[in-house]
């Protein structure tokens, strides 16, 4: 079959408290998601022989390790399904930013093969299957804004104003793992509800401890407050954003950055371009 080719946008955390940590290690989330429109793109060829396969694909993650690939594997387990794919995993979402890029492609995988296999899962056996990858998982398979609790799988849709965001990313990658077992990361904030978040915002818990580990995040943060932005960090990082006026302001931005930070320009969005596609 002839290769068709799918969106995995990337998204930003708007704030993420922490409210504690579970007794199997997790942490207890409260945050706010909206996707983008920039993102990865997956190309995707279903196979008759069984066999997945990525064809392309980020150098620096092994295909055995590469989350596309894993998801593929995990829907052909869960439906039995004889067919395979090839993968081809084209990457415009920088590694260990905070941007779910890896999740977002996971997600991708197992909405288009599950409508390419005919495997007939509904959205939220899809999501579920979709947890067990990674937390961030399901948001991307539900593909709409979303309030989220618990690890960040309990989704609340939301609609949000639509905003040009600049979005900075300096060149390290932090690894999520690090940050959640930090000692000082703080555990320890009250729930809100939405309307509290409507009402005063909110912040991101993990900044303290990402830019004291990796100070080019700060200097990127400050970078952007100095030119009288709200400057904040999504998820644990690398990457950080600030919500501009219009998409002038977001470009003029973008084009001012140091040229060692990758950056973009791009508008939030409520709907995930993946679901238009998949029906």
């Amino acid at each position: 079959m002839p290769t068709t080719l799918w969106p995995a946008p990337a998204k930003l955390n708007l704030f993420l408290h922490v409210l504690g940590r579970r007794a199997d290690g997790y942490h207890r989330l409260q945050t706010l998601f909206q996707f983008l429109d920039h993102g990865d793109e997956l190309g995707i060829a279903p196979r008759d022989d069984g066999l997945i396969r990525r064809v392309a694909g980020p150098e620096e993650i092994a295909p055995e390790q590469d989350l596309a690939i894993r998801a593929a594997r995990a829907l052909q387990a869960a439906t039995g399904s004889a067919q395979g794919a090839d993968i081809s995993v084209f990457k415009r979402i920088p590694t260990g930013a905070g941007l779910g890029g890896g999740s977002s492609d996971a997600a991708t995988v197992l909405v288009a093969l599950n409508r390419l296999w005919g495997c007939g899962l509904d959205t939220e056996a899809l999501a579920a299957l979709g947890l067990r990858l990674g937390a961030d998982v399901p948001v991307f398979v539900r593909g709409q804004a979303a309030w989220a609790e618990g690890v960040g799988e309990q989704l609340t849709p939301v609609t949000l104003p639509e905003p040009w965001y600049a979005v900075l990313v300096p060149p390290v990658q932090v690894a999520t793992a690090i940050i959640f077992n930090a000692p000082e990361l703080r555990r320890d904030s009250p729930p809100i509800a939405f309307a509290d978040y409507l009402r005063a915002g909110g912040r991101n818990d993990c900044t303290p401890v990402t830019t004291a580990r990796f100070p080019l995040v700060a200097e990127a943060l400050q970078w952007l407050t100095e030119r009288g932005l709200d400057a904040r960090m999504s998820g644990t990082g690398a990457a950080v954003f600030a919500r501009c006026d219009d998409e002038a302001q977001a470009r003029r931005t973008i084009a001012a950055a140091p040229e060692q930070w990758r950056g973009f320009a791009a508008r939030g969005l409520n709907h995930s371009p993946l679901q238009a596609l998949a029906g």
